[in-house]
C-alpha cells in the first residue's frame, strides 16, 4: 500500500496517546497475518485495511500497526530492547494472547503473570511473533 494510502485512515489513538502509528517490516505477509490475527483478536484488535504489500490494525476504524511487506525487516535482536507493548482489556485476554501467538508460530518470552516489579497491578504476557519482534500484552488494573 502506498504511503498516500495509508495517510487517509488517521488513527484515533493520537488523542490519548504520543503516536499516531507504528510500522514495521515482515518478511511473510501472510504468515503474520495468521499470527497478528490470533494473537492481537483477543485484545480486541483486528485487521483494518489488508492491501498487497501491508496489513492495519487497530479498532473502531483507527488504524495503530502497520506490517508492510519488506525484503530486509529489522534484524531480530533479543538484546535491543525493542518491544511493542499492548493494553489487554483483561487478565484472561492476557493469556489468550499469549496462547493464540505461541499457537500460530511465536515463542515464549514470558507467561501470563503479575510483574510485581513493575507495579501491584501490572499483568502481562510476552511473545516473540515469527519475524523476531517482541510483543508485550498487559493489564494494569486488579484482578
Amino acid at each position: 500500500m502506498a504511503a498516500s494510502s495509508r495517510r487517509t485512515r488517521r488513527s484515533r489513538f493520537t488523542e490519548e496517546s504520543m503516536f499516531d502509528h507504528v510500522s514495521i517490516g515482515v518478511r511473510d505477509l501472510a504468515r503474520s497475518r495468521a499470527f497478528y490475527d490470533a494473537a492481537l483478536a483477543p485484545l480486541g484488535l483486528a485487521a483494518l485495511s489488508v492491501g498487497g504489500d501491508s496489513l492495519g490494525y487497530g479498532r473502531d476504524g483507527a488504524i495503530g500497526l502497520w506490517l508492510l511487506a519488506s525484503a530486509s525487516p529489522v534484524a531480530a535482536d533479543p538484546h535491543s530492547g525493542l518491544h511493542f507493548c499492548f493494553t489487554a482489556p483483561s487478565r484472561a485476554a492476557v493469556g489468550e494472547f499469549h496462547r493464540a501467538g505461541l499457537a500460530t508460530g511465536g515463542t515464549d518470552n514470558g507467561a501470563p503473570g503479575p510483574r510485581a516489579d513493575y507495579g501491584p497491578t501490572y499483568f502481562a504476557a510476552y511473545v516473540v511473533d515469527p519475524d523476531g519482534y517482541r510483543l508485550e500484552a498487559l493489564c494494569d488494573k486488579e484482578g
